[in-house]
């Protein structure tokens, strides 16, 4: 009898110790074979390619604290101007050994430098985005790592070597802080597409902007862009820096308008004539496939710290701002640098730290505000069809046609009073598309220096 009550207590005891034990949670499933987590939900608003407007952040201009949060506390402003896709500067770790202090110089792939904050910083910046209509990309840099990157050491044969077997910097560049990748081993492409998955599903970012592309084979572009799209319920944008029309059949959705942004220079510069602006954008978007595009700026992080700002290239307040209306309404799909829109005179270093004074011209603030604005409302202004109207040498006239709409674009590209002759199909009553009020165009219309006046019916 006393054997029965003993069991009798030790099975109340183990059924009340059973009730008391808190369940385990239930682990999340991995997203994809690599055990990555999707964190935060997928961005479900991603904007066709034809209707982007990229903002580039140069993290050390961005903001005085240089970092992520400073990107965090300027997402309205982002917003406000009309962006629909931030693209960040390289975010990763920084190489130590041989650095000049350049971004592109990447030591570790899967982990945010300390300079720009954490995962969790990251994190917070998609997330914020997202809530307010913008999605986000980084930038990637596939062709090469620093030289104190774990793979040197680890798997040298990841790395293009000389016939001493010595690992080299790419070839055709100075580019000594950086050692040239080996596109022909199997596992380092492996390896680079799995720290690709990494920042779409654990810091739920919308895509890549990728350095250098002409300088990485077309069959990894197409190896690693078929990985990633095939991350389930993923939208992802992809832009490749570079020219070759094989990246459109590798999965790019953009590549880079540089015959363009030449054209632009040379035309503001009185080296090239308007024709040649418009032929220009005719010759990048012939044979281009359905659904892709070429970028067009007037600068970006490049161009910026090593040519010129747009107020110098383009003269100036005014002419900046006339070169950046033909650059965004003649077709493409437009890029804002870091500081463009206030108008910053001087270039903008990456390397270093050069903060931007938000405070200046904030007219030509309010003026990008009013472009970009109705650039996204209007369907016509965004890809339309376009036909140019040689009226002068020295003002560019172009309308674009979509359906019953139409879009009227007169810019003068001098810093000198014009006058031209209107053509006869454009003459008659239309609306100022950034004022919206009512416009008669007559047979003539005289111009200020690099005024610009854009038309919708």
């Amino acid at each position: 009898m006393r054997d029965l009550l003993k069991i009798c207590l030790i099975l109340v005891v183990l059924t009340s110790c059973k009730k008391d034990k808190v369940p385990t949670p239930t682990p999340p499933i991995p997203t994809d074979p690599s055990g990555y987590i999707q964190y935060g939900t997928p961005y479900p608003s991603m904007p066709a390619t034809e209707d982007a407007v990229i903002y580039e952040v140069n993290l050390r201009a961005f903001s005085s604290t240089g970092d992520l949060q400073g990107v965090i506390n300027r997402l309205n402003e982002i917003k406000a101007l009309g962006v629909n896709t931030i693209w960040l500067m390289p975010i990763y770790e920084e190489g130590i050994l041989n650095s000049v202090h350049s971004p592109y110089c990447v030591k570790d792939y899967k982990k945010v430098s300390t300079e720009y904050g954490s995962l969790e910083d990251l994190r917070a910046l998609t997330t914020l985005a997202h809530q307010l209509g913008m999605s986000v990309i980084l930038d990637w840099v596939a062709n090469h790592t620093s030289w104190d990157n774990a793979w040197i050491s680890a798997h040298p044969d990841w790395y293009s070597q000389d016939a001493a077997g010595n690992i080299i910097i790419p070839p055709g560049t100075n580019w000594n802080d950086v050692a040239d990748l080996n596109f022909n081993n199997t596992n380092m492409k492996l390896a680079m597409i799995d720290a690709m998955k990494y920042w779409v599903l654990e810091a739920n970012v919308d895509g890549f902007r990728c350095d250098y592309a002409d300088g990485v084979p077309f069959e990894f572009w197409q190896q690693a862009l078929t990985a990633l799209e095939a991350i389930p319920n993923r939208d992802l944008l992809f832009l490749a820096e570079g020219t070759r029309a094989d990246h459109y059949t590798a999965g790019f959705d953009l590549t880079y308008g540089w015959n363009f942004y030449t054209a632009a220079k040379n035309l503001w510069a009185g080296t090239a004539s308007i024709t040649n602006l418009y032929n220009t954008h005719l010759a990048e978007y012939t044979n281009m496939p359905a659904g892709k595009h070429k970028i067009r700026f007037t600068t970006n992080h490049d161009e910026s710290a090593w040519d010129a700002s747009p107020w110098s290239l383009f003269n100036g307040k005014a002419g900046a701002l006339a070169a950046s209306v033909s650059t965004i309404f003649m077709g493409g799909v437009p890029l804002i640098y870091t500081g463009q829109e206030v108008g910053r005179s001087t270039t903008t270093p990456f390397f270093t730290n050069s903060p931007i004074n938000w405070t200046i011209n904030q007219d030509m603030l309010q003026a990008y505000k009013d472009m970009l604005a109705f650039h996204n409302e209007s369907a016509a202004a965004r890809k339309g069809s376009i036909s140019n109207y040689a009226v002068s040498t020295n003002v560019l006239c172009v309308k674009k046609t979509l359906g019953t709409e139409n879009v009227v674009i007169i810019v003068n590209v001098r810093n000198s009073n014009q006058t031209i002759t209107i053509p006869s199909p454009l003459t008659g009553s239309w609306t100022n598309a950034l004022t919206n009020a009512s416009y008669t165009l007559g047979s003539t219309v005289s111009l200020t220096p690099y005024q610009y006046i854009i038309l919708k019916n």
